[in-house]
């Protein structure tokens, strides 16, 4: 890139560096140079022979070296959408990823609207599953727990930013912080991804913590199944996010652990995705 160059020439070299390593390279390039000079994409559409000065492009070389490195869009330009709402994030947590709105969306068709339920997120991570389900239900009162400190703190600033007063964060390992306590739901998008996962090598940038869970992924999920039934009221629900290819596990995990009416459903793309299960 020269000194002086323009947003289509940055464009168009940006995107031919990103080919290789993007699905989504002209878009990846778009907003990077967006978030570099502060405007909308559509300004970079209506002004593509406008100059860009020497210190515009170097911030602009700084985070496309980011991105060509392997580093998720959502952690450089520190904001990730989830639920229509727009989230902070940052390497403590996860990416939230669009499966997970079926989390969500499950949740929210049995949480009447004008309830007062008590519902618990374990592992919150940015806080994207609680945030979204207190927003769309503010008469119930949602409890989220991560065990990591730096995780809460991302959680709670979304909270913050958003206006949604009626969710608390705890710290600690699952179930352990609401010992005692009962709720209408529970919801988790725990670690499922086997530790010796190839996937794991384009996840790099992500908390390990958050996606490991053994040498089968399931070790979150069978605490989930060991714990959670003291936790819910009678005929509560506990749902749970895991890999496609774990349907059949998650089952038998839960059944082992006297969990019934036991049902995964499908997300967006077809994929086995969300197990819902009871306890009488």
């Amino acid at each position: 890139m020269n000194n002086l160059t323009t947003i289509k020439a940055v464009l168009e070299d940006a995107t031919c560096r990103l080919d290789a390593s993007s699905d989504s390279a002209r878009l990846d390039a778009e907003l990077l140079l967006a978030r570099t000079i502060d405007m909308p994409r559509s300004y970079l559409f209506a002004h593509p022979e406008e100059p860009l000065d020497e210190t515009t492009v170097s911030r602009f070389r700084e985070a496309l070296d980011r991105r060509l490195a392997g580093e998720p869009m959502a952690y450089i330009s520190g904001t990730r959408e989830f639920w229509s709402l727009e989230l902070m994030v940052t390497p403590a947590t996860l990416v939230p990823r669009p499966e997970t709105e079926l989390l969500v969306d499950l949740a929210l068709r049995e949480i009447p609207r004008r309830a007062e339920w008590r519902i618990l997120d374990l592992g919150t991570g940015s806080g994207a599953i609680a945030i979204a389900i207190a927003k769309e239900r503010p008469l119930s009162s949602v409890t989220a727990t991560d065990v990591s400190a730096e995780a809460l703190e991302v959680a709670r600033e979304n909270a913050r930013q958003l206006d949604v007063p009626n969710v608390e964060f705890i710290a600690g390992d699952w179930t352990g912080p609401v010992c005692g306590r009962t709720f209408n739901m529970i919801v988790s998008n725990p670690p499922y991804v086997r530790s010796d996962d190839a996937a794991l090598d384009a996840l790099h940038c992500e908390p390990r913590s958050a996606l490991c869970a053994g040498a089968d992924g399931l070790d979150a999920i069978r605490i989930l199944a060991r714990d959670c039934g003291a936790l819910l009221e009678p005929g509560g629900a506990l749902l749970i996010e895991h890999g496609a290819e774990q349907r059949e596990s998650v089952a038998a995990v839960l059944r082992e652990h006297g969990w019934s009416d036991v049902a995964c459903h499908a997300d967006y793309a077809g994929l086995p995705r969300i197990t819902v299960a009871r306890r009488d």
